[in-house]
């Protein structure tokens, strides 16, 4: 399987334990191994950035359970970047310094706690909600269980804002855990599997009076939003110690990454004798002022890293392989193993790569082998124990058919995948692109998800994303599953689709290397589906970032009939095929301009300035230099950066100055 394949497997992979965890409450992997395939799937689309889908666990944080009112926070809940060795460290440091110059960088290091993730609103030193993380844009209200939590304070004493959020974990100490299985073995009940997972579940029970007896715990670590009198994160440690809250005790200030290393290096074995699970420690920039300047990705802080320790390694036995198929027609093996406990859950499955690793392992039927969880998005097999290898156990001899379609698999030189080239019949790949065209970040119809994409395609309802269109209710009510509401939904999700902007529907119709970025630019370039069906290489690639790959790809997909008919069919349908007169109005106002954004601002966040500029043509980028046109400062902006600006002769403008621009 490519690594483009993999992606989607991935996808697939991740939101099934989301699923499982969010939504039925039944959590089948620990967090740490969820975390593991995570940071896979964002290494590999790392990578391949043209192959994000907008469905990717990557572009959200989390998912939002059912069961509790559903809240907006009134700040993002954002996840954090993981490191798994110094050379990573060193690495943060050296775009820390990329942003911040040569000002000498003091960390706070803190234990990585295991839990749930919870927001705490005060007003006039009152406990007024509490959220949790959901998918960091808004969280479930749960604030009945959180006032059972003893060490969480309902009432502040001293120098408290009048206004403010505070976040931390909700955690289950050790020996609160252990009582609480010894009960449950009393009562004939089945033992809880860890901590982190009984914690997160605890929050979700409908009712306080269970949650009181589960012993849960509350370490608070981040002030959401600014705070006069604060500085630095090791001075809101101890200011929140001093309102009431419970802080890591362990928290140290570093003057630099060598001392960093050592903490972690300590706390990687005293972390057996602490009273919680602990999977690593979070790094952050100790100055607020710099954590302002830093900012954030689409996911992450830029200012804080969290070092994971490493993972455990456990022996298991291989009973068989199975081949699954992406949706590019990409081939992954996946090793079949012998129930076995790994960090906190039972482990099933794991992953075998290609073709490639089966050889390099000599790995066969009936092999013990030694699994861990190391960065992939499922266990990992690392090694064979060749002692214990059956005496007929037989080299295993790699699949020649794809095992849905049956067409015979492809391998292109340098490539260590295999693929199946069947695209227009393989149902893998049919229902991947299908799935992909309704995605969030796509066409974003509500009431359809991919297991009712494959209901539908199974059904033979559909055959490719056009189809969607022409669906009969008649026909859907007879399906499984699928009531009255459900198919009022879908086809109201589907009819207001066809008011989606343009560029997402050219995201939608999966050219590949076309992803969300691009789409936008081909959009607001071409201006319409009918320009770019007719745009020579010449043309596309004089497209600000659109290179010799992307432009043969789009050139392909519609010198293809099969994709001209479905887009000429989308656009028979009613779909957005040109962008907006409003739209390309707009779109020009910053074109050619380089903007740096840094600091705080009042009327906007600095994602939304980001949309602003990218939305009026100009484009934001991640340091200075002398393309730079603008450095649009707000209060709190680093002294080095603006330095950097006046050496450099880049003009500096205000919030308003920016907002004056774009009228």
């Amino acid at each position: 399987m490519n690594p483009r394949e993999r992606i989607h497997e991935l996808i697939r992979i991740i939101e099934q334990h989301n699923h499982s965890y969010y939504v039925l409450n039944t959590p089948d992997i620990s967090d740490y191994e969820y975390d593991m395939l995570y940071k896979e799937l964002e290494q590999l689309e790392l990578s391949y950035p043209d192959e994000k889908t907008p469905n990717s666990p990557t572009q959200r944080v989390g998912s939002v359970v059912k069961g509790f009112d559903t809240e907006l926070h009134s700040q993002r809940m954002y996840s954090l970047d993981n490191s798994y060795n110094k050379e990573d460290l060193f690495e943060w440091e050296f775009r820390l310094k990329k942003v911040l110059g040569e000002t000498p960088i003091e960390y706070t290091c803190e234990l990585k706690y295991d839990g749930a993730s919870i927001s705490l609103t005060y007003e006039n030193g009152q406990l007024t909600k509490a959220l949790t993380r959901g998918d960091g844009n808004q969280g479930d209200n749960v604030t009945t269980n959180i006032r059972t939590i003893k060490s969480i304070p309902l009432s502040l004493k001293g120098d408290y804002p009048p206004f403010f959020e505070i976040r931390g974990e909700v955690v289950l100490p050790f020996e609160n855990f252990k009582k609480l299985n010894e009960l449950r073995v009393l009562k004939g009940e089945e033992p809880f599997m860890n901590p982190r997972n009984t914690a997160s579940g605890s929050l979700k029970i409908q009712d306080p009076a269970i949650v009181s007896q589960r012993g849960l715990d509350c370490l608070l670590y981040q002030l959401a939003g600014e705070f006069q009198g604060i500085n630095t994160q090791f001075e809101f440690l101890e200011k929140a110690k001093s309102w009431g809250f419970k802080v890591p005790n362990t928290a140290k200030k570093c003057s630099n990454i060598e001392e960093v290393l050592e903490f972690i290096s300590f706390y990687d074995t005293a972390r057996h004798d602490m009273p919680y699970e602990t999977d690593g420690v979070v790094v952050k920039v100790n100055s607020l002022d710099f954590q302002a300047e830093l900012g954030y990705t689409a996911k992450s802080p830029r200012w804080a890293m969290a070092y994971k320790f490493k993972a455990v390694s456990v022996e298991s036995v291989l009973e068989s392989i199975d081949y699954q198929v992406g949706r590019t027609g990409a081939i992954t093996p996946v090793a079949n193993l012998s129930p076995v406990l790994l960090a906190g859950t039972i482990v099933k499955r794991a992953s075998l790569h290609n073709a490639d690793q089966i050889e390099k392992l000599d790995i066969r039927i009936g092999d013990r082998v030694f699994v861990e969880k190391g960065g992939e998005i499922i266990p990992k097999i690392t090694g064979i124990d060749l002692s214990k290898r059956p005496i007929d156990a037989m080299p295993l001899k790699y699949i020649t058919q794809c095992p849905k379609c049956n067409s015979p698999l492809h391998r292109v030189a340098g490539d260590a995948k295999h693929f199946c080239l069947n695209e227009r019949e393989c149902p893998p790949q049919i229902i991947g692109k299908i799935s992909h065209f309704i995605s969030r970040k796509a066409l974003d119809i509500d009431g359809l998800g991919e297991e009712t994409v494959s209901l539908l395609y199974e059904n033979k309802l559909i055959e490719s994303y056009a189809d969607l269109y022409t669906l009969n209710p008649i026909l859907l009510i007879q399906l499984d599953r699928m009531a009255q509401k459900s198919v009022d939904n879908m086809l109201q999700g589907i009819e207001a689709s066809k008011q989606i902007p343009f560029e997402k529907v050219l995201f939608g119709l999966g050219i590949r290397f076309v992803g969300e970025t691009v789409a936008k630019k081909l959009a607001r370039s071409f201006g319409s589906i009918s320009a770019l069906k007719n745009a020579d290489y010449e043309s596309l690639i004089a497209v600000d970032e659109i290179g010799a790959v992307i432009a043969k790809s789009v050139l392909l997909f519609f010198e293809d009939p099969f994709y001209l008919d479905l887009v000429n069919r989308l656009a028979t349908y009613g779909l957005q095929m040109e962008v907006s007169n409003e739209l390309m109005a707009q779109g020009s106002k910053l074109s050619g301009l380089n903007f740096v954004i840094s600091g705080v601002f009042e009327k906007h966040s600095r994602p939304e300035l980001k949309q602003l500029i990218e939305i009026n043509g100009g484009k934001v980028v991640g340091s200075l230099s002398s393309k730079t046109s603008y450095l649009l400062a707000g209060d709190q902006m680093g002294p080095s950066k603006k330095a950097k600006a006046t050496s450099l002769n880049i003009t500096l403008i205000s919030e308003e100055d920016f907002l004056k621009m774009i009228q």
